[in-house]
């Protein structure tokens, strides 16, 4: 198991990424959930970070980019800073 968790931070950090930039939000998230989403993407980035000599080096900085990248697409408008999502669309 122990040997399995930098794949599965890399994994999640990837899938996460692809998820929110694909995927547009329908609704914003109440402050504790935002607040707790922002702080699950930073714990598996440091978990990344720290278990970063058990990985390949490519998908290392892929996983790392994609991590950057969640926090980074927050900084693009205000519905994705409260979304985490690069697309806000209201529902019809």
């Amino acid at each position: 198991m122990r040997e399995k968790m930098p794949f599965v931070f890399a994994a999640f950090l990837i899938f996460f990424f692809g998820f929110r930039v694909l995927t547009p939000a329908h609704e914003y998230m109440m402050r504790p959930e935002q607040i707790m989403s922002m702080v699950f993407d930073a714990g598996i980035l440091a978990g990344l970070i720290a278990t970063r000599s058990r990985l390949p080096a490519w998908l290392f900085w892929a996983a790392l980019v994609c991590g950057l990248g969640l926090f980074a697409i927050r900084f693009t408008s205000d519905a994705a800073w409260w979304t985490g999502h690069l697309r806000y669309e209201v529902g019809r």
